[in-house]
């Protein structure tokens, strides 16, 4: 056979508006793509927010004109006892929910994560509580604490001890909403602590079983300090749902004056309060102070979980 080669053709030289095509398609493609989220987040986040602290700096009633009145919203806010109270219950409620639902849920996810049987229907079953209807939840909580024939006095009676008015007290109250809560998101943060263990090299645990290390040791000395970026971001969640808790006080106690909480405003919180003033008494340059207030509350509580972890993380 004869040895023939295809003739080589030079290559086309590109005509500049592809050239210029081509860059801008390197430069502005990544821009494009996550341009729709930010264009979003401008219309229905950073607008409103924006806006809101605009209408904080008014006298801004229903009906009438809109002064302009600087910081003294905020002046006044801080000199309004109901709002230090709405302020303590929150943080109140969420201490008392938080801690006894990370416990739960850390140890849900160390059960879920071993061998058993009908893993996966109880991993499932887990989550069911957080898409079930808020106001549903409410209502079935409502009735397990009332007064009179509730559930959770007829049990308490076993023991001895009178019934007591879960709406009527502040730890009282408290504690009724904090169980609502932690059954709806236990076992959320469940999953999440669950599929951050998961992630974990299985040849740390048998390198350490080979070491003697029992499964209490290995919890403490392998799967926390792996959890720990989880733990930080389901807390950051976890405060930004607490501070913003609104649903289950208000439906906890239904009927004309709901939104104050309680007859002593007992367990008021901030996004009730903020409600109060916004569509109750119709003061929405008040409302406005009150929702940067929550704004700027969770940035501080964010700050210092994550100056926390940082400093756990960094003892170590």
């Amino acid at each position: 056979m004869s040895d023939i080669t295809a003739p080589v053709t030079p290559a086309r030289a590109r005509s500049p508006w592809r050239s210029r095509l081509s860059r801008w398609d390197q430069k502005g493609s990544p821009y494009a793509f996550v341009s729709p989220f930010f264009i979003l987040f401008g219309i229905f986040g950073a607008f409103p927010l924006l806006y809101t602290f605009w209408v904080s700096l008014h006298a801004w009633p229903l009906l009438g004109e809109h002064t302009f009145t600087g910081l003294d919203n905020y002046q006044k806010l801080l000199q309004d006892p109901q709002f230090w109270n709405a302020a303590k219950n929150t943080l109140g409620l969420f201490v008392v929910s938080t801690v006894p639902q990370y416990v739960l849920a850390l140890w849900l996810a160390v059960t879920l994560n071993r061998k058993i049987r009908a893993r996966t229907l109880f991993r499932v079953g887990v989550v069911i509580p957080n898409i079930t209807s808020v106001a549903a939840v409410t209502l079935i909580f409502g009735m397990i604490f009332a007064k009179g024939f509730g559930l959770a006095n007829w049990i308490i009676g076993w023991f001895g001890l009178d019934a007591v008015d879960w709406t009527a007290h502040t730890w009282s109250s408290w504690l009724a909403i904090s169980v609502m809560v932690d059954w709806r998101w236990t076992g959320y943060n469940a999953l999440i602590f669950l599929a951050a263990m998961q992630a974990i090299s299985a040849e740390l645990y048998e390198a350490s079983a080979i070491d003697g290390a029992s499964r209490t040791r290995q919890f403490w000395s392998i799967t926390m300090p792996l959890l720990r970026p989880t733990i930080l971001f389901t807390t950051i969640t976890s405060i930004i749902g607490g501070v913003q808790l609104f649903a289950e006080p208000l439906l906890f106690a239904p009927g004309a004056g709901a939104i104050q909480g309680g007859s002593l405003r007992q367990f008021q919180t901030l996004t009730m309060y903020l409600i109060e003033n916004g569509f109750t008494r119709f003061e929405f340059g008040y409302a406005g102070a009150v929702a940067w207030m929550i704004f700027v509350l969770v940035l501080i509580i964010s700050l210092i979980n994550i100056l926390l972890v940082r400093r756990i993380s960094g003892a170590d």
